[in-house]
């Protein structure tokens, strides 16, 4: 007679069977060493980098991020100072714009100050023709 959880069984039995064979097959060891990586070292003066050893060339920050240290394998550091670059849109870019034609304007007209009775006025000087 048809029994299908007699079939059920037998299969979850060769189930179990096998992995457990799985389990005896012997695993490859893998072991990985990260000799440099992408970590950001951070320190406070030049004397921590040139005191710490390194395989390949690294980059050191100063707490602050304003200066980078670019310490090379070979043992010499070049020092850096970062400064922010702030992304301007197109109003501060205007008003950038309008702020150096306002300061040109300034430079060419000279203004002498005179005073009199109702308090002092500004007018231009004449600019000579040669």
């Amino acid at each position: 007679m048809y029994n299908p959880q007699m079939y059920y069984n037998k299969i979850d039995n060769q189930i179990r069977e096998l992995e457990a064979m799985k389990g005896q097959i012997p695993q490859p060891i893998t072991q990985n060493f990260q000799l440099s990586g992408n970590n950001i070292i951070y320190v406070d003066s030049i004397d921590e980098v040139e005191k710490t050893f390194i395989v390949n060339d690294t980059p050191f920050f100063s707490k602050d991020l304003s200066i980078l240290w670019l310490k090379k394998s070979n043992g010499s550091i070049k020092t850096y100072e970062l400064n922010e670059i702030v992304q301007k849109d197109e109003k501060d870019l205007k008003i950038e714009y309008l702020q150096a034609q306002i300061d040109e304007l300034k430079k060419g007209n000279k203004y002498e100050s005179n005073t009199n009775t109702n308090g002092s006025t500004a007018k231009p000087i004449k600019e000579q023709k040669s």
